[in-house]
């Protein structure tokens, strides 16, 4: 059977970048494809803080009903974005090579905030979390918006500095030349990584996509987001994960933090690969039964997540 493939995305410069990046590889294997752009709500509502709008998914919900309608036959995303139980009917096709996964700074040229009270701007609650427990005397303001908005915004406001994903900025070449790597924070489970997801009756697409996944990057990828189903965190509590592949051993670093940073769980293990389908539940276990489920409750009692 031929058909053409139509690749669902968000229209945002660096959503339409990851499937241009999605279309190159299937159309030097031989498939014909076609790019369908879509506007999620996420995008739309710039005025609230994500965890207020209270939707698992929201960057991706969208492209899941577009997909279920068999308006698109794969979409596109960040990981990260994308909630831990996908819709009855989708299934996760391909995960392609991961990119940086740190987050960084932008600032505005000036460091001596760091030494002293300072605003810097994140609409995520991860990093909120992980700066004011790292920057205790600092305020941070919510920012939201794509990439290039929140440029904009960091550029317009009085604030010292935002924090991005260092992929993101990197795969559409805005990273400016005042920044700092942020290593010692721990990025979102799956960041810098991207998923395709496909039909699950749809075995041609399925087909297709099997040549772009990387093995490695889908083992690391399902430790994080299993260690993070399991502490039930959605894509907006403060939890962070990250795990590496260092001389056959993946080593693993997960973390849950309270909103104002000022509560943390951390763990840090190693396993080998024949034991990694079950590794992030056991590391999220452990954190959940050495307090991590009272802080977990809090935060959900915070959050309204029902």
């Amino acid at each position: 059977m031929k058909k053409t493939i139509r690749i669902g995305t968000r229209d945002s410069e660096l959503a339409l970048w990851q499937a241009h990046t999605v279309q190159k590889k299937l159309t030097d294997l031989g498939y014909e494809t076609e790019i369908i752009a879509v506007k999620s709500t996420g995008d739309l509502i710039l005025d609230k803080p994500l965890y207020e709008l209270g939707i698992t998914g929201i960057f991706t919900k969208t492209l899941d009903v577009a997909m279920l309608k068999g308006e698109v036959d794969i979409a596109v995303h960040s990981m990260k974005d994308v909630p831990t139980t996908l819709p009855n009917g989708i299934i996760q096709a391909a995960v392609l090579e991961r990119a940086n996964v740190y987050d960084i700074l932008v600032h505005k040229g000036n460091l001596d905030f760091l030494e002293s009270k300072g605003t810097i701007a994140s609409g995520s609650l991860r990093r909120k979390a992980q700066w004011l427990h790292k920057y205790p005397t600092h305020t941070v303001e919510d920012l939201r918006g794509n990439v290039n908005t929140r440029l904009q915004k960091l550029k317009d406001n009085t604030w010292n500095g935002a924090i991005f994903a260092a992929a993101g900025l990197e795969r559409i070449n805005l990273k400016p030349d005042t920044y700092i790597n942020l290593d010692w924070m721990i990025p979102a489970p799956a960041q810098g990584a991207m998923l395709v997801v496909a039909m699950e009756s749809d075995i041609f697409s399925q087909e297709a996509l099997s040549h772009l996944n990387h093995t490695e990057t889908e083992i690391c990828t399902h430790i994080e987001r299993q260690f993070l189903k399991t502490l039930e965190g959605g894509c907006t509590a403060p939890i962070g994960a990250l795990a590496k592949v260092y001389d056959e051993t993946i080593h693993f670093e997960g973390v849950l933090h309270s909103l104002d940073g000022k509560e943390n769980y951390t763990i840090k293990k190693s396993c080998n690969f024949e034991d990694y389908k079950s590794f992030g539940k056991d590391c999220a276990q452990e954190i959940l039964n050495n307090g991590g489920r009272f802080l977990m409750e809090k935060l959900r009692t915070a959050l309204k997540v029902k």
